[in-house]
C-alpha cells in the first residue's frame, strides 16, 4: 500500500495559479461562490453536534485541521468564529499565501506544508475539514487512515467531495471546465471521484461513522449554491469518529 497521499501532479497544478486564492473572479472563483454554504454547513454541524450555546464565538476553543487548506479560503473564517486553526496543505506555494493573507488580517492560523500522514503534532482535533481535497489525493484509504489518527474520539471530520456518476462528468468536468470555464480544464479526474457508498464504506474501516449526508447544487439562476437531496454531483458529509 501506498504510504503517501501526495500526488505531485495535482500539487503542482494548485502551486501554478496559488497567486489567485483569494481573488474571488480568478481562477477560484467558484470556491469563493462555495464558501458561504461550507461555511454555515460546518458552523451549524459542529453547534449541533457538540451543543455549543456560544453565540458570539461559537467555535471558541475547538481545534480545527483544516486539510488541503490552499490559501486558507476555510481556515480563516474557522478562526474568526474563535476555532483554533492549523491549516495543511502539500503545496508550499499555497502555504506561502495563506501566511501572509492571515498576517495582513491579523489572524492566529498555524499554516503548515504538510499532508496528513506526515503532519508531526501530539495534537488530536476536534474537527477535521476535508473539502474538496479528497478527489485530488493519491490514496483514498491511507488519506482517511492518516485523518482518523489526527482525530479525537467523538471528534467530526467533515469531507465535500464530487460522486463518480455519468451526471457529474457531464456537469463538473465538461460542464465546469470546458464549457462554462468556470475551472481550468484539467482541475478534475473522473476517475479520482468518490462515490459516498465507497467513502462511508472506507471510513467505516477507522472508525468514522457517517452521521449527515447531503447534496450540494449551483442555482444558475440566483448565481449560488445550496443544500439538495440531489447527491449525483457534489456532495458533503460529516462523520463521528467512534
Amino acid at each position: 500500500m501506498k504510504t503517501s497521499t501526495i500526488n505531485k501532479e495535482e500539487i503542482e497544478k494548485f502551486s501554478k495559479i496559488s497567486e489567485e486564492w483569494w481573488d474571488p473572479q480568478g481562477k477560484f472563483k467558484p470556491l469563493h461562490k462555495f464558501n458561504p454554504i461550507r461555511i454555515a454547513y460546518i458552523k451549524d454541524n459542529i453547534i449541533r453536534t457538540l451543543n455549543i450555546k456560544n453565540k458570539e464565538k461559537p467555535l471558541k476553543n475547538v481545534k480545527i485541521l483544516d486539510i488541503g487548506c490552499g490559501g486558507g479560503l476555510l481556515s480563516e473564517p474557522m478562526n474568526r468564529l474563535g476555532a483554533e486553526v492549523v491549516g495543511i496543505d502539500a503545496s508550499d506555494k499555497n502555504i506561502k499565501v495563506a501566511k501572509l493573507h492571515a498576517k495582513k488580517n491579523n489572524l492566529n492560523i498555524n499554516y503548515l506544508c504538510a499532508s496528513p500522514e506526515t503532519l508531526k503534532t501530539e495534537t488530536k482535533f476536534d474537527v477535521i475539514l476535508n473539502m474538496e481535497i479528497i478527489e485530488h489525493v493519491e490514496n483514498v484509504d491511507t488519506f482517511l487512515k492518516s485523518c482518523s489518527n489526527l482525530l479525537k474520539k467523538n471528534g467530526i471530520m467533515f469531507v465535500a467531495t464530487i460522486n463518480k456518476t455519468l451526471k457529474s462528468y457531464l456537469f463538473a468536468i465538461v460542464g465546469a471546465e470546458y464549457v462554462l470555464r468556470w475551472l481550468p480544464i484539467g482541475t478534475h479526474d473522473w476517475e479520482k471521484f468518490v462515490k459516498p457508498s465507497d467513502l462511508i464504506s472506507i471510513s467505516k474501516n477507522y472508525e468514522l461513522n457517517l452521521d449527515q449526508i447531503d447534496g450540494v447544487k449551483f442555482n444558475l439562476i440566483k448565481n449560488e449554491w445550496h443544500l439538495s437531496s440531489d447527491k449525483s454531483v457534489n456532495y458533503i458529509t460529516q462523520f463521528i469518529k467512534n
